[in-house]
């Protein structure tokens, strides 16, 4: 088994122990976030059984996409922001995106689905602590925008994605987390027609607070893939 594949399996028994303890019985997916790595190191953590990839980077990740389309099953996650101009291409080979930050990504991504090709699983992503560098709508701002998202052909909203801001103490890493949570409930509630079932939340530094707060999706990179090279971007 490769160190990879090691990574893998000793990352999911972490997530399996910290649900297990705080009385989650459903599963929590594991997004290898892939973003700056080679296609090779994809690979290799598809062989160990992983199929579900983040990529930020829209033209990095086409490529990849494209060398690694003999992969069977595997899941293609937006998770970065998208400029106007780079939705279309994130539309024709994206299954999941988790950083819909405006409306109007929303409507392109509805508007430029190929045809034939299933609607897009979408997050919309919250700006839970209102940090002004940052994009997302504000909580205030979360059941309008879901309205308008759930009317929209060619996308399926199927909850919310946030980043708080760092915080080494677990007992704050909680506190965005658990809004983020409440927020789902009210969204949950106002559509429960709707499959609203996904929070896109936690990262490597911050897993077990996000996942004793009701995460279904952490997104994981480091701890699978190693420190990560900026120096092309």
């Amino acid at each position: 088994m490769s160190s990879i594949e090691t990574r893998i399996q000793k990352t999911r028994e972490h997530i399996l122990e910290v649900a297990t303890k705080c009385g989650r019985s459903d599963e929590v997916q594991l997004l290898a976030v892939s973003k700056t790595k080679p296609a090779a190191m994809i690979r290799e953590a598809w062989t160990g059984g992983q199929r579900a990839f983040g990529e930020n980077y829209v033209q990095e990740s086409v490529d990849k996409i494209q060398e690694l389309s003999d992969l069977e099953g595997i899941e293609w996650h937006f998770i970065g922001p998208i400029q106007s101009n780079k939705s279309r291409l994130v539309a024709e080979n994206f299954n999941w995106v988790h950083s819909v930050d405006r409306l109007k990504i929303a409507r392109r991504l509805s508007e430029q689905l190929p045809d034939g090709k299933a609607p897009i699983n979408i997050c919309l992503q919250v700006n839970i602590d209102n940090e002004p560098t940052k994009s997302g709508f504000s909580a205030s701002e979360v059941l309008a925008a879901a309205q308008e998202v759930i009317a929209l052909k060619g996308v399926k909203l199927r909850g919310l994605m946030a980043i708080p801001a760092p915080s080494e103490n677990k007992a704050q890493q909680k506190r965005p987390f658990k809004a983020i949570r409440a927020l789902m409930d009210q969204l949950k509630a106002a559509h429960p027609e709707q499959q609203l079932d996904t929070l896109s939340m936690g990262t490597t530094a911050d897993l077990d607070a996000a996942i004793e707060e009701g995460a279904t999706i952490v997104r994981i990179g480091t701890a699978l893939f190693g420190a990560r090279d900026y120096s092309n971007k």
